[in-house]
């Protein structure tokens, strides 16, 4: 089998449009029946601890567990740790084992570059972060190749971790600044969401805040955003609509979804209007996992990237 570190997914420099770019295609696949999905199960053991798995099967069948763990930065360890797992779909033979920080976070970006293609305004500028950690990295990594970015603005708790994305935005040529929450939104004209996922959080931001014209990914749940304030978004998108209906505690109620990354890829959903605010509200789901994973072995395959073992 093939081992793929985070390290050595990394070094590898897949682009994230390329990322994005399979997720369309999975996309397709899951809608002709060429990929099946299972919805993403989650476990909270309590401490703040955060325990999920993806599966999916196409070609290959892609398992991943993920978990959150809140305490890790005070022991000097990354809050979010996995692993994946790759096997041929056919015979079930193992074929690689790789870790699940880089995966998630670029596929996570990719899931959001896909839905801004279309519901964000292609003239975009001005970046704002609620949540300063790997997500609002990945996403200034993905977003910057897709539109004229000039100004990042950023909202978090840990100033260590503002102050850190704030100099890796300027390392990368950007205009950066810290901001307040309402501030920053209503001047984004994109708007990325990433804080930890604790649902004891209050919510303290508000949608009618936003510009008409911008956009919001939300990979947090929704736990920032009030409910009240979500009436102000027009089309608002989930990833999957089975697995919002089977989850626990959905992130939006039900009338506010007007589809799935899927109907926003084959056109069952409008793109974008200039009259009010567009959002993509996601969990996460084992198609994104799948797809950059899938990606990632062929890559390493092609490249000899990785360690084989046995």
């Amino acid at each position: 089998m093939l081992y793929l570190s985070d390290d050595a997914l990394e070094a590898m420099q897949i682009a994230p449009s390329e990322i994005a770019d399979a997720i369309e295609a999975a996309l397709a696949d899951k809608s002709e029946g060429r990929l099946h999905v299972a919805p993403k199960s989650v476990i909270l053991p309590g401490g703040g601890r955060y325990m999920m798995s993806t599966l999916a099967v196409g070609d290959f069948t892609v398992v991943k567990q993920v978990s959150v763990s809140p305490g890790n930065p005070e022991k000097g360890l990354p809050s979010i740790n996995g692993a994946i797992v790759v096997l041929d779909a056919e015979t079930g033979l193992l074929r690689a084992v790789m870790g699940a920080n880089w995966i998630t976070a670029h596929r996570t970006a990719a899931l959001s570059a896909v839905a801004a293609r279309r519901l964000a305004d292609p003239a975009s500028s001005t970046l704002a972060f609620v949540g300063c950690g790997v997500q609002a990295q990945s996403h200034l990594h993905a977003f910057k190749a897709m539109f004229p970015v000039s100004e990042v603005l950023a909202v978090g708790r840990s100033q260590a971790t503002i102050d850190g994305f704030l100099a890796h935005a300027r390392s990368e040529g950007f205009e950066a600044r810290q901001a307040e929450p309402e501030q920053a939104l209503r001047a984004a004209d994109i708007v990325v969401t990433s804080i930890t996922l604790n649902y004891e959080i209050a919510p303290f931001l508000d949608a009618a805040w936003l510009k008409p014209s911008a956009f919001a990914a939300i990979t947090d749940l929704c736990i920032p955003w009030g409910a009240a304030g979500m009436q102000a978004f027009g089309t608002v998108v989930v990833d999957d609509m089975e697995q919002e209906r089977t989850s626990e505690k959905p992130m939006l109620p039900p009338e506010r979804v007007a589809g799935d990354l899927t109907d926003l890829v084959t056109g069952n959903v409008a793109t974008r209007g200039a009259d009010r605010p567009a959002a993509f509200a996601f969990r996460g789901i084992a198609l994104g996992d799948y797809a950059a994973a899938a990606l990632a072995l062929k890559e390493a395959e092609k490249t000899g990237a990785g360690q084989r073992i046995g």
